[in-house]
C-alpha cells in the first residue's frame, strides 16, 4: 500500500493519478476542507475514465497533526510521499506553518520509522537550497542561510531537517526541491495564480526570476526516486531558469493577450508592501508582498539541474509544452 499526504494539491493529485492509472494501490489524506472534486477533475484531463480511477483511491480524513487519524492512514503501507504542506507567505502565519509543515512532517517520519515503512519521498521546495555568492547556478550543496528567507521556506527547512533525522534513525528517504511547478487545475491556489496573473494582461512585470518545472516532471522524479536505489539524497527540480518577464510573456501569448511592457520599480514595489500592510491591518487580509517576496521579485535566481540529470538520465520537459495545456484548460474553464 502507499501513501500519499497532500492528495488534493497540485502534485498530490497528479502523483494520484499516475500510481492508480499504473495499478498500485493507493491510499490518501486530506483534509476536512479540501475539496475531492479537484482532484477527479484533474484525472479527466488526462483519460475519460475519471470516476473509474478515482474510485480505486482509499481516502482518508488526516491533517498532519492528527495522530490517531494518521495511524489509521499508516496501516499496512510500505511506501509514502509526503506532499502535504500549508502554504503562506504572510509573516503572521509562522506560528501555524511550523505546527503544520515542521511538526507534521516530524509525526510523518515518526510514524514512518514505528511502521517500518520502505521508503519516504519528502516534497519540499527550492526555497531551503541556498544562494552562491558568486551568482553561480545554486546547486543542493550550496550553503542554507535565513537571510531574505520566507516564512513558508523556514517551515519547509524545519521539516528537511525532521527527514535527515528520520534517515539517521534508520529511515530510506529522497527529497525533491521543486521550484515554481507549473500544471493545470489549481487556478485559485499557489502558482495557478500565475495563470490568472496572465490572463488579466498586466502591463507590469517584476525585475526578477526563478526556476520552474512542470508538475508532471516532479511527478516522473518522484516515483522514480522511490523505485531506484536513491537514498539520503536531495534533488533540485528545476527545468528552466526564467525571468518574469519570459515567463509572463509565454503565458499571455498561450492565452492571446498582450504581454506585459513595464518592468516594476523598485519603489513601487516598496509601496506595495506599505499598502499590503496597511490593508491588513484594517481589514485582516493575509499578507502577500513582504521584504521576502520584494527580495525575490528583485533578484533572478538560477538553479543547477544537473544532479538528477546525471543519476537518472533524466529528462524535463520544455516548459512551453506544459503551458500549451495549462492554457488551454484554464481557457476552457474560463472562457472569455
Amino acid at each position: 500500500m502507499i501513501l500519499v499526504t497532500g492528495g488534493t494539491g497540485l502534485v498530490g493529485a497528479h502523483l494520484l493519478f499516475h500510481l492508480v492509472q499504473n495499478g498500485y494501490q493507493v491510499r490518501a489524506t486530506h483534509r476536512a476542507s479540501s475539496s475531492l472534486k479537484n482532484v477527479e477533475k484533474i484525472f479527466a484531463y488526462y483519460t475519460e475514465n475519471a470516476a473509474q480511477l478515482f474510485q480505486k483511491i482509499d481516502w482518508i480524513e488526516a491533517d498532519l497533526n492528527n495522530i490517531p487519524a494518521l495511524e489509521k492512514a499508516f496501516q499496512d503501507v510500505t511506501f509514502v510521499y509526503h506532499a502535504a504542506a500549508f502554504i503562506s507567505f504572510d509573516p503572521n502565519d509562522f506560528d501555524q506553518l511550523m505546527k503544520i509543515n515542521a511538526e507534521g512532517t516530524a509525526n510523518i517520519v515518526n510514524l514512518s520509522i514505528a511502521n517500518k515503512v520502505k521508503k519516504l519521498c519528502y516534497v519540499s521546495t527550492i526555497g531551503t537550497i541556498g544562494k552562491n555568492i558568486d551568482n553561480k547556478p545554486t546547486t543542493e550543496e550550496s550553503e542554507w542561510h535565513n537571510q531574505h528567507i520566507n516564512v513558508y521556506a523556514k517551515s519547509k527547512y524545519v521539516a528537511e531537517m525532521e527527514v535527515w533525522r528520520g534517515t539517521q534513525e534508520g529511515l530510506p528517504a529522497v527529497m525533491v526541491n521543486p521550484g515554481v511547478i507549473i500544471g493545470p487545475g489549481f487556478w485559485k491556489t499557489g502558482t495557478g495564480k500565475l495563470f490568472r496573473t496572465a490572463y488579466k494582461a498586466f502591463r507590469y512585470y517584476p525585475p526578477g526570476g526563478t526556476g520552474f518545472v512542470s508538475v508532471h516532471d516532479v511527478i516522473k522524479a518522484m516515483v522514480s526516486l522511490m523505485t531506484g536505489p536513491q537514498n539520503k539524497e536531495r534533488y533540485i527540480m528545476i527545468a528552466e531558469n526564467l525571468s518574469f518577464l519570459e515567463i509572463l510573456s509565454q503565458m499571455t501569448k498561450k492565452f492571446n493577450k498582450k504581454p506585459p511592457s513595464k518592468k516594476l520599480k523598485y519603489w513601487q514595489l516598496g509601496l506595495a508592501r506599505l499598502v499590503d500592510i496597511l490593508r491588513n491591518k484594517v481589514t485582516g487580509s493575509k499578507r502577500s508582498i513582504t521584504k521576502s517576496s520584494i527580495y525575490s521579485l528583485k533578484h533572478r535566481d538560477a538553479y543547477d539541474n544537473s544532479k538528477i540529470i546525471k543519476e537518472l538520465n533524466f529528462s524535463f520537459e520544455p516548459i512551453e509544452a506544459v503551458l500549451t495545456f495549462s492554457c488551454e484548460k484554464f481557457i476552457e474553464e474560463y472562457p472569455s
